[in-house]
């Protein structure tokens, strides 16, 4: 696990300015203490920061062929290295280490593009092939590795694990997309291929780029995707059976390393069934961490303890304050975009207490996605059951007038707050979807930006996020296709995010069992009833871990990893939220329309609504301007929680 960084010019060879290499690969820092490298050439320079897994004593970076002619570096995992490394020295090439990274390099002179089909794992990385004059960057499937570039106005392609390396570099533009500030505010973060820099892209995942110096830049190129065929003919205990075997397969690959290794549990489903299959496997004690809150609505580590009793575990437990909100500021730095997600303070200090005990953690992210496991799944389902009821024709107005005129009862038992689900009722199920998981929905941010802002979007809206992407779906069953939306967008933008930045903010290595694409391939050719049957939720995953973990753990309501918003907003947050939202620096950006924020601010405060999700948003918002656009990196750059300072 690493950082990397480097400059590419796209139009000659050029020199490279070895200050500005230097300068961008040290704002990694904290991606890779262990070691740092730098190469350059005529017209290439890569940088590399190294947390050394595998191969610790021969796998630096960057990494050459026999020759010298490719060069690569790299970031994630090749699970599959092992055996990729015979068959590549039976085509004749020559290891000279045993780490994943050197088969990167002979896979591409082996395959070409082709060689990130063979490649099972996480990993961001960039090669150069000095004999092709070819420049060729990948992504993993699902995401798991982040890729930032930019493509400056003298042809300069600048590349990086995070973006503050391009930033570090001093000449990318920091002008903001506004399409992006519309799609932070409806999702809580940046869609990918957007960046919050006008200038900058996010490389999607499954998606590779491949330039050749002295040629227009291409288009990134798709290289896999999901597809839900839901034709598997198999029954429940069959497909049991096959599910504990195929997971203790990706777990198994995931254990392999150099260095302490252990796992997050949180005593939900996911993090459960990865530990459970961990004990299996391993013939030590398995490493376990879990985070306890002082508040119990937020607390569910007696059900980690139930799991880690059980298979006798390691298990080291740290409280947190229910009031820990001393972060706001250190992850604004971290993120560099603004992203809104509050679990990501809970979700830093997990890493922090791992980081004290291992160098890798495997976690459950990606089972609810996969799976099937989110509460919104099934209410989404409900809602599809009664639009197929009603024709369009009649169903939109009818509903539509009701959403418009049902006043929004947030103080309400759930069952009288029914202005959300008569606005989905009037919408296709892509539309209906969208609006259920945004956090300021369309009329929302209507009253929130102002008529200057809204032109510049020039009629944009985030929506177009969810139908681009649910044109490429290939399905049209209800449960699939939000599965699919919510694998290129959540999961990727928001649940990766948090963890890839939490995570190496701490110089930690996670790994995510759950996110294997040959198990998800897997899992998206089984029926949807195998994943939702009635109002259960990850059904088979339940029922394979059935044997393995007990019931308490497995048919409990899902609690989450959330933090007390509301109550902050209201009490020791309360002045913060109010210099933020009403102060000078987001009026200086002549984006938001004043009376709305202020509307926000005091219904919110005087417990008329509950306004803590947008607020929170805004408020990261403002953090990100001061943090990062306001902010010059310094040439001397050093960690400070594991951001540059």
């Amino acid at each position: 696990m690493c950082g990397i960084t480097g400059i590419f010019d796209t139009r000659a060879a050029r020199e490279i300015d070895a200050a500005r290499l230097h300068r961008m690969n040290e704002s990694q820092h904290h991606r890779g203490p262990d070691e740092g490298s730098l190469h350059t050439e005529p017209g290439l320079g890569m940088g590399h920061r190294r947390l050394s897994i595998i191969d610790i004593s021969t796998g630096q970076q960057p990494l050459f062929n026999e020759d010298g002619s490719v060069v690569v570096v790299f970031n994630g995992e090749i699970y599959n290295y092992q055996s990729l490394i015979p068959e590549l020295q039976a085509l004749g090439h020559v290891f000279h280490t045993k780490s994943d990274t050197e088969c990167i390099v002979h896979a591409w002179e082996a395959w070409g593009e082709d060689c990130v089909q063979r490649f099972r794992g996480m990993f961001a990385f960039a090669l150069w092939d000095r004999n092709k004059q070819t420049f060729f960057m990948a992504r993993d499937r699902m995401g798991v590795k982040p890729l930032f570039y930019s493509v400056l106005d003298d042809g300069q392609l600048l590349f990086g694990s995070e973006l503050k390396s391009l930033l570090a570099h001093g000449q990318m533009r920091r002008d903001i997309d506004p399409l992006a500030v519309e799609e932070y505010f409806a999702l809580g973060y940046v869609a990918e291929p957007r960046c919050i820099f006008k200038q900058a892209r996010k490389l999607e995942p499954g998606y590779s780029l491949c330039i050749r110096r002295g040629q227009s830049i291409p288009e990134p190129k798709q290289f896999w995707d999901v597809r839900f065929t839901l034709d598997r003919q198999i029954g429940v205990e069959e497909a049991c059976l096959e599910l504990q075997e195929r997971l203790k397969e990706s777990v198994r690959l995931r254990m392999i390393a150099e260095v302490p290794l252990g796992a997050f549990l949180s005593g939900g489903v996911d993090s459960s069934a990865v530990v459970a299959t961990m004990a299996g496997i391993s013939s030590d004690a398995v490493n376990t961490c879990s985070i306890a809150f002082d508040d119990p609505a937020f607390n569910e580590s007696e059900f980690a303890k139930l799991v880690a009793d059980r298979y006798r575990t390691e298990h080291k437990v740290e409280t947190v304050k229910s009031d820990d909100f001393d972060l706001l500021d250190t992850l604004a730095r971290l993120y560099d975009e603004p992203y809104a997600d509050s679990s990501a303070i809970p979700t830093y200090r997990v890493c922090q207490l791992a980081r004290k005990h291992v160098t890798v953690a495997l976690s459950g992210d990606g089972g609810d996605e996969t799976f099937g496991g989110y509460r919104r799944y099934r209410m989404h389902l409900m809602e599809e059951r009664m639009r197929s009821m009603m024709p369009a024709g009649l169903r939109k107005p009818l509903f539509g007038t009701l959403g418009r005129l049902y006043p929004k009862a947030d103080w309400a038992p759930r069952v009288f707050r029914a202005k959300t689900t008569f606005e989905g009722l009037s919408r296709n199920a892509v539309e209906a979807y969208f609006h259920s998981v945004s956090i300021l929905r369309g009329p929302m941010r209507e009253q929130l930006f102002s008529p200057q802002f809204k032109a510049q979007l020039s009629g944009y809206e985030a929506q177009e996020v969810f139908d681009r992407h649910a044109a490429n779906a290939q399905t049209d069953d209800p449960l699939a296709l939000i599965q699919y939306l919510d694998t290129k967008t959540y999961l990727v933008g928001d649940i990766n995010t948090k963890v890839d930045r939490a995570s190496m903010a701490h110089s930690l290595e996670v790994r995510e069992p759950l996110m294997d694409h040959e198990l998800v391939e897997w899992v998206a050719s089984l029926p949807s009833d195998l994943k939702i049957r009635g109002q259960e939720g990850k059904y088979l995953l339940k029922k394979s871990m059935e044997p393995l973990l007990p019931d308490e753990v497995l048919y409990r309501p899902k609690m989450g990893f959330a933090v007390p918003l509301a109550r902050w907003f209201r009490g020791p947050l309360k002045q913060r939220v109010q210099d933020a939202v009403l102060g000078p620096r987001l009026a200086a950006t002549g984006w938001f329309n004043r009376e709305y924020l202020q509307h926000l601010v005091e219904a919110h405060q005087s417990g008329a609504r509950d306004y803590s999700a947008p607020l929170w948003t805004l408020l990261m918002f403002e953090a990100f301007l001061r943090q990062v656009v306001d902010e010059e990196l310094p040439l001397a750059v050093h960690s400070r929680d594991g951001v540059p300072a």
